[in-house]
């Protein structure tokens, strides 16, 4: 199926690509996933640029991640998710040479720097941990996770003979959970292994589905006196969080923020509550969350509980009241099309329109497939199938469509009947019509 929109009538083409310009940072075509626990260098550096911005954009402090922008820009920040290579195929050591293992394309080479300025978390060795990857676009496939040898020098560039030679965790397939600190995650235990001091957790996801791999370098110290594993002799909670505070509300979904908690060895993380069904919302490390999957205009209370490594759980932060807001007001056209499908799926190109005096902020669109399809990854977006019911949210660079002013995302499909026509399209629960 391929439609044509007004939207060239309006001569708004050259506008989508000056809105674009400033307001969508490039994507690859495939980005799908990365550590967050213990943060790979470029989710790290990521949440530390974006702690010392204003508004989405990228300032980091740390010196490391000031490198890492200088000489790459912005495009792995935003993309921390998708340092990977397409064709890799399990034959990582022959395509991947020594010195680049951390950065193996040219977007991410930064991130190869040696140094002990790369931000770290501290883990306890010897010691159980749960892994927190997360789902950008889910795949099936298998991880192995390796840690640098006894000796190895963080100040010369990693090599495949810095690390151990066997992985000390492997899993395949691991479960899948919403709430992680950037949406669904995957999620596993493992015993880490008995290091001290600084090291470099490396982590190898390669796809079942397609020769695609990703791959992280996680910062990491090793302290038997603290960080975020178990310590049975630890009976001591951590203090109550304090008062929460509402940020971005849009709807469907709110930004929240609290300060942070104390505990007498270390918080590991917090977890947001409803108040009146006590049902999880979110888990994260931060001291902040995005609570998705909201309704419009319903009031909400939340509280905030830490926890530390020994598993202890502090008691309940103040309860935060808000009101979801209302849905923005939308006048919105979809343009979708899939020019170029192959026997049992196809490509799809989504442009949305606000035709509306207003920008929308935070934006959710859903549709119902017609013809049995089956979304299988998305780009610049995230996607969410339920039966046939797709559900597609903004990246955390296209936030706002612009008054008269567009966003386009893509993504894959298996389609075994070939693409059908979507209907139902919605744009923040506001029906949108079709070019």
């Amino acid at each position: 199926m391929k439609t044509r929109s007004r939207l060239a009538g309006l001569g708004a083409l050259a506008g989508l690509a000056a809105t674009l310009a400033v307001v969508v940072p490039a994507a690859p075509a495939a980005a799908h996933g990365g550590l967050t626990f213990p943060a790979t260098r470029t989710y790290a550096c990521y949440v530390n640029g974006i702690e010392g911005g204003n508004g989405g954009n990228i300032v980091p402090t740390n010196p490391a991640c000031q490198n890492a922008l200088a000489e790459n820009g912005n495009y792995p920040f935003y993309n921390w998710f998708g340092n990977l290579i397409s064709d890799a195929g399990g034959r990582h050591r022959e395509i991947i040479p020594d010195g680049e293992l951390c950065g193996p394309t040219a977007n991410f080479s930064a991130f190869n720097a040696p140094g002990e300025d790369w931000p770290t978390t501290t883990l306890r060795p010897r010691s159980q941990i749960t892994f927190q990857y997360n789902a950008w676009a889910p795949h099936p496939g298998t991880w192995y996770q390796y840690v640098t040898k006894d000796g190895w020098d963080p100040d010369s560039p990693l090599g495949w003979d810095d690390l151990e030679s066997a992985p000390f965790d492997q899993v395949t397939d691991p479960p899948l959970r919403s709430g992680g600190p950037e949406g669904a995650e995957y999620h596993w235990d493992a015993t880490l292994p008995d290091k001290s001091g600084r090291h470099v957790i490396y982590s190898i996801w390669q796809r079942s589905d397609s020769p695609e791999a990703f791959y992280n370098c996680s910062d990491v110290v090793f302290d038997d006196d603290g960080g975020t594993n178990p310590d049975p002799g630890d009976t001591t909670a951590p203090t109550a969080p304090g008062t929460p505070e509402a940020g971005t509300l849009n709807g469907t979904s709110a930004r929240i923020s609290w300060p942070a908690a104390d505990d007498d060895v270390g918080v590991t993380g917090y977890t947001v509550h409803d108040t009146d069904t006590g049902e999880t919302l979110a888990t994260t490390p931060n001291t902040s969350a995005t609570l998705s999957g909201l309704t419009p205009d319903t009031e909400y209370g939340v509280h905030v509980v830490a926890r530390d490594a020994a598993g202890n759980t502090s008691p309940p932060s103040p309860t935060l009241t808000f009101n979801s807001g209302g849905a923005p007001q939308t006048s919105c056209e979809v343009d979708y099309a899939t020019p170029d499908p192959w026997h049992g799926g196809f490509t799809a190109q989504v442009s949305v329109y606000n035709g509306g005096h207003e920008a929308v902020n935070g934006w959710e669109l859903e549709w119902d497939f017609t013809n049995g399809e089956t979304a299988t990854q998305s780009w610049n977006s995230t996607l969410v199938q339920s039966g046939t019911t797709v559900t597609v949210s903004n990246a955390s660079w296209n936030a706002v469509i612009p008054h008269h002013g567009s966003v386009e995302f893509g993504f894959n499909a298996d389609a075994p009947s070939g693409p059908g026509t979507p209907e139902g399209f919605t744009l923040n629960g506001s029906p949108c019509s079709v070019a």
